[in-house]
C-alpha cells in the first residue's frame, strides 16, 4: 500500500467540521485530504500547488487564477449542482475535469420553495414578527389562499418538476416553460407547457428552477415583470442573477407584484463580505450599487429572504458528500461521472 504522502491530494473548501469527518471516513485510504473552513479565493490559491483533486462548494471562485496555482490538478468536483463559480474554459484548457452534484435535493428544494410560498402568500415572517412585539392583532396579515391559483413554473427539471408534484397536492393549475419539454411527464403530473408569456401573464405565483448562464441572466427583468399579472409574486430559489435586482425593487415599488420569496440574490456573496467591502477604498461603483439594491430587498416588509438554506437539510448535505465521493472515486478509476459541459 502507498505511503500517505504518495496518494492523490484532494483539497476541499468550505467544509465544516462534521463534513471533514465524513470524508476522511470515506475517502481517507484513497486520497490525501485538507480541508479548509473558507471559500477558495486568490490567497489561499498556494493551498492547491500540489493538488491533484479540488473540491469547493458555490462561494469559490475557480477560475484561470486557480489553474495556473494548482499544475497537478486533474479534477475539481463542485459540491453543488450549478458550476457557474468554476471558469471551464479554463478547465478544459488544462484538461481538467470539472463534475457536479446533478441531483441531491429536488425535494429539499422544492419544500423549501413552498415554505417561502407560504411564508409570503399567509404573510408568517410579519405575523411572528409582530407577536414578538406581543401584537397579537390581525392587522395588515390578511392572506391568500393558494388552492385554485395559478403556479408558473420556470424550469422543469428535477427540483422543478418536484415543485409541480407538491403544487399540485396543494390543488393549484400548473403552467410550466422549459426549452426541453417532457409532455409524458406533463400528462402524468397534469401540468401544461406553455410560452414563457403565457406563463407570466396567467400566474398568480412564478417561481424560478432555472440553471444560470449567459442565456439566463436576468430572465426577469423590467420587460418580463412588465409582463406579469398584477398582484402576482415572485419566488427564487435557483440563482440571485435570474433576477435583475433593480427591475424588481420597481416592480414591488409600485405594487405591480405583490411580494417575493428569495432564497438567492443578486450578489449575494457581497452581502457576506459587506463589512469588508466597505472598509476598502474606491470600491466599484456597481459594487455598491448591488449592495444597496439586496440590502433594500431585505428590509422590504413584503419580501422575506432566507440566506440560500434551499438545499440545506442534513439529509441533502449527505447525499451531496456521497455523491462527490463518488465522482471522486470514479475519476480516479478511469471511469468519469457527472462531467460538466465542456469538460473533458
Amino acid at each position: 500500500m502507498k505511503k500517505n504522502t504518495e496518494l492523490p491530494l484532494v483539497v476541499f473548501f468550505e467544509i465544516k467540521d462534521w463534513e471533514a469527518a465524513y470524508l476522511r471516513e470515506r475517502l481517507g485510504e484513497r486520497f490525501r485530504l485538507e480541508f479548509y473552513p473558507d471559500k477558495l479565493d486568490r490567497s489561499r490559491c498556494k493551498a492547491c500547488a500540489e493538488a491533484w483533486g479540488l473540491s469547493t462548494f458555490i462561494y469559490s471562485t475557480v477560475d484561470k487564477r486557480a489553474f495556473d496555482a494548482a499544475p497537478q490538478l486533474k479534477i475539481v468536483a463542485t459540491r453543488s449542482t450549478g458550476f457557474d463559480h468554476i471558469d471551464l474554459e479554463a478547465a478544459a484548457a488544462r484538461s481538467v475535469a470539472v463534475c457536479n452534484v446533478p441531483s441531491y435535493g429536488e425535494n429539499t428544494v422544492a419544500e423549501h420553495t413552498f415554505g417561502l410560498i407560504l411564508a409570503v402568500t399567509r404573510n408568517i415572517h410579519k405575523a411572528h414578527y409582530k407577536v414578538t412585539q406581543r401584537d397579537f392583532s390581525l392587522e395588515g396579515l390578511e392572506g391568500m389562499d393558494i388552492a385554485g391559483k395559478t403556479l408558473g413554473v420556470i424550469g422543469t427539471g428535477r427540483i422543478g418538476l418536484h415543485v409541480i408534484k407538491i403544487a399540485r397536492g396543494f390543488s393549484m393549475r400548473v403552467l410550466a416553460y422549459d426549452i426541453r419539454q417532457e409532455p409524458l411527464l406533463a400528462e402524468v403530473l397534469n401540468f401544461t407547457y406553455v410560452p414563457l408569456d403565457t406563463l407570466l401573464q396567467e400566474s398568480d405565483i412564478v417561481t424560478l428552477h432555472a440553471p444560470y448562464n449567459r442565456h439566463t441572466h436576468h430572465m426577469i427583468n423590467a420587460e418580463t415583470i412588465a409582463k406579469m399579472k398584477r398582484g402576482a409574486i415572485l419566488i427564487n430559489t435557483a440563482r440571485g442573477g435570474l433576477v435583475d435586482t433593480v427591475a424588481l425593487v420597481a416592480a414591488l415599488d409600485r405594487d405591480h407584484l405583490a411580494g417575493a420569496g428569495l432564497d438567492v440574490l443578486e450578489g449575494e456573496q457581497l452581502l457576506r463580505e459587506e463589512q469588508q467591502i466597505l472598509a476598502q477604498h474606491d470600491v466599484p461603483h456597481e459594487t455598491l450599487r448591488a449592495l444597496l439594491d439586496s440590502s433594500i430587498l431585505i428590509r422590504r416588509p413584503d419580501v422575506v429572504v432566507t440566506p440560500h438554506i434551499g438545499f440545506f437539510s442534513r439529509e441533502a448535505q449527505l447525499r451531496i458528500l456521497d455523491t462527490t465521493v463518488e465522482n471522486l472515486m470514479k475519476f480516479a478509476e478511469g471511469t468519469p461521472i457527472h462531467l460538466c459541459p465542456k469538460s473533458v
